[in-house]
This record gives C-alpha cells, structure tokens and sequence, in this order.
C-alpha cells in the first residue's frame, strides 16, 4: 500500500533516452561543423543516425505507455500542451526566414557593394523566378488535399470511431504528402537558380527546404500513425499522438499557404 498509485500523473522510470540525445546532437554539432570546413560529412552522419535511433525508441516507449494506460486525462492534456509550444518554437522558426526575405525584398543590396545609397533590385538581376501559376499552384492545391484528408480520419475517429475512414484518409493524406515531395524536388532540379552566389537562391532554398524537411517529417509521422491504426491503437477519447500528428500536419498546410503567398507570388 505504501507505493500505491493516488494521483493521474505519470512518474517515468529511469530512462537511457535524454542522455543518449543529447550526445548525439553534440556529435551531430561538431560534426556539422567539421562539414562546413571541408573535412566530410562521416560525424555529421553518426550523430544524425544517435538522433534518429533515439527518436524511434523515445516514441516507442510513449507509445507502449499509451497501451498500458499509463496516459491519463492530465498525461494527455500535458502533451498537448507540450506538443503546442513545440508548433509555436516552429513558427518562429519560420518567422526568421520570413523576416530575412522580407528585409532583403524591401531593401535590396546593390551587388557591388553594401551601401544603403545605391539601390539593388528584387528578385537580383539574372534570376529567373518560378512561375506561381504552374507547377507551385499545383503543389498548393496537393497539400491543401492532404490536410483535407487528415481532417477526414480525424473526424472519422472522433465522431463515430470509423476505423476505415480513419485508415483511408491517412493513406490518402501520406500518398499526396509524397507526391507534394516529389513536386518540389522536380521543382528544385528546374530552378533557374542556384543556392550559392545570391540571396534570392539562398533565401528561396532554406525557406521552401526547411519545409519541404517538414513536410517529410509529417509524413513519416502520419505513417507511424497509420501502421498503429491498423494495428488497432486509437479511440475517440485516446489519440493524442495522431492529435499532434494532424496538427502539425495542418501547420505544414498554413505555413506553405504564406510560402506560396509571400515567395512566389508577392516575391517574384
């Protein structure tokens, strides 16, 4: 009786996890760093390989504490509330390269110099920009679908706890996920621009690049939720790690809406 449970909340054991990640992005650091002055991406790729291990097994652990009722309605609301300031770290994020974009569009540097007196021009000269009435429109349309789909699985669960309609809509979400992937890597081998030598390329790179990696990451995520659904993990009272997938999954959708809105239409 004198270690009886008799509160909601969830003591977690001892765990290897937090240790081992922290060493791995210190390697995954350093050996970015020893990247970026020429000495080859091997550490890089041994700290990127310790995050990635550590991922599966943290969220596997999460996971095995959901099945055996370990997630109390305190538990979850906790990881909800995490999981929305992790989404509001992002949009920050974000905010950074939309602020660099916005300041290098506005007051754009002459190429020969740094004076504020000699104006440049927007996009630079010689840079030829992305139509946004092609193949971007079509993207946006392609992951507006996914989100859509997502929303459809959400619902299905939630109210009526239809197991096909949750499975459907998150293999549709993941087949236009990868298709909206597939686009864009098309899109980057057609640029007429490169990422080196000006800021549009570089700025255009790492905005649209940044989430392009996120739009890979939600749709492993979304993956992860669909191989648990067909293993039958998921009420309508208890899914919070389909939750933060869907809503990261719409924040991807909100952020390209402004990508789309500010890069290549307002940008170019």
């Amino acid at each position: 009786m004198a270690h009886a449970k008799n509160h909601p909340y969830h003591i977690l054991n001892p765990s290897i996890w937090p240790f081992l990640g922290a060493v791995s992005a210190f390697i995954m650091l350093f050996g970015a760093v020893r990247w970026m002055h020429g000495m080859g991406p091997w550490v890089f790729a041994v700290g990127a390989l310790g995050v990635l291990y550590v991922m599966y097994g943290w969220w596997s652990d999460v996971i095995r504490e959901a099945r055996e009722g370990d997630h109390t309605p305190v538990v979850r609301l906790g990881l909800r509330m995490g999981f929305l300031l992790f989404i509001v770290s992002e949009v920050m994020f974000f905010a950074a390269w939309f602020w660099t974009f916005f300041k290098h569009a506005l007051y754009p540097m002459h190429p020969e110099g740094l004076s504020p007196k000699v104006d440049g021009v927007w996009p630079p000269e010689g840079i030829q920009t992305f139509d946004p009435w092609h193949l971007p429109l079509i993207n946006t349309l392609i992951l507006l679908c996914s989100g859509a789909a997502v929303t459809w699985a959400h619902h299905a669960l939630v109210h009526g706890n239809d197991r096909k309609g949750l499975i459907n809509g998150l293999a549709l979400g993941i087949f236009l996920g990868a298709m909206f992937t597939v686009l864009q890597a098309y899109e980057y081998a057609h640029a007429g621009f490169g990422f080196a030598g000006n800021i549009y390329g570089a700025t255009f790179f790492m905005a649209t690049g940044f989430h392009g990696a996120h739009v890979i990451i939600g749709t492993i995520f979304l993956t992860v939720c669909l191989i648990r659904a067909l293993k039958g993990d998921f009420t309508p009272e208890q899914h919070v790690g389909f939750e933060a997938a869907a809503w990261y999954w719409h924040f991807v959708d909100v952020v390209w809406l402004f990508l789309f809105g500010a890069i290549y239409i307002w940008g170019s």
